[in-house]
């Protein structure tokens, strides 16, 4: 890593309004707290309520009529949302479940979708204070504390044996895959939230296999930080992921990697379901 400075004055902008919002988090986290369930039995707490308010607040402020999709507010009609050509993708609390364990794996998340990929994302980790920035063509950064300088993030080269961040709350086995994909074993490093993501934009992990559901904001922002780190996020055919390209926000399963010289859509194919043994 070294270190500079991100251009973007909207990058900065956003990053202001995720940290307005890690403090909110944390003025909840610090105390007690009750947790209601949605309908999906996913956790719901005072937290993220409040991070969604400021982020609502702080986005209005910057650019008025660019419409949020957000985890944490009724999605707009897939009959509206299929015309938008750009709009914020919020994850107010990525990682509810290791909020409520209070092990700090939880992240504030916010994207700005252009054209179905990511052009501009923000990971911040309201405990530590790391927030993760990047936007299009500007590289990635991150920034340690508020004030902090910041630090360019570049992936590294495949290590021997690899890295695999994983869930550490969710997701199915994916060792086997791992095995096929990588052909040898591997090192796991379990993380909460879109922290996985940032693992492998910092250098610090390899790659990240989920197999199961996530949803559009929970990966957009994170995304654009580690493909301007010089990573990727491919579905199992091989292809980036894309949003808001059907009336469903749940995500295909993916595969998240930061050595990008590796034909990662070849091993997917060797790799995947229906593949020989």
């Amino acid at each position: 890593m070294s270190d500079g400075t991100p251009a973007s004055a909207l990058l900065h902008a956003v990053a202001g309004v995720a940290r307005q919002a890690g403090q909110a988090i944390l003025d909840v986290y610090e105390g007690d707290f009750a947790v209601e369930r949605k309908a999906d039995a996913s956790p719901l707490t005072a937290a993220d309520l409040a991070a969604q308010r400021v982020i609502l607040d702080g986005l209005a402020g910057i650019e008025p009529a660019l419409p949020v999709l957000s985890e944490e507010a009724r999605a707009a009609a897939w009959g509206e949302r299929r015309a938008w050509p750009r709009y914020w993708l919020v994850d107010p609390l990525d990682g509810t479940r290791e909020f409520v364990k209070r092990n700090g794996e939880f992240t504030v998340n916010i994207a700005l979708v252009e054209g179905h990929r990511p052009v501009l994302g923000v990971v911040l980790a309201p405990v530590t204070g790391e927030l993760y920035a990047a936007a299009r063509g500007e590289g990635a950064w991150l920034q340690a504390a508020a004030g902090a300088p910041w630090q360019a993030l570049r992936t590294r080269a495949l290590a021997s044996p690899p890295v695999a961040a994983g869930s550490r709350s969710h997701g199915a086995d994916t060792h086997a895959m791992l095995a096929a994909l990588l052909g040898s074993e591997h090192v796991p490093l379990p993380m909460g939230s879109s922290l996985k993501f940032c693992l492998i934009a910092r250098g610090d992990a390899d790659l990240y296999l989920r197999l199961g559901a996530t949803s559009e904001w929970d990966t957009a922002a994170a995304q654009c930080v580690l493909e301007e780190a010089g990573g990727a996020v491919l579905d199992l055919a091989g292809d980036p992921l894309r949003y808001n390209t059907r009336e469903s926000l749940t995500n295909p399963e993916f595969l998240a990697v930061g050595d990008t010289d590796i034909d990662w859509a070849a091993r997917l194919r060797r790799a995947g379901p229906g593949a020989d043994a």
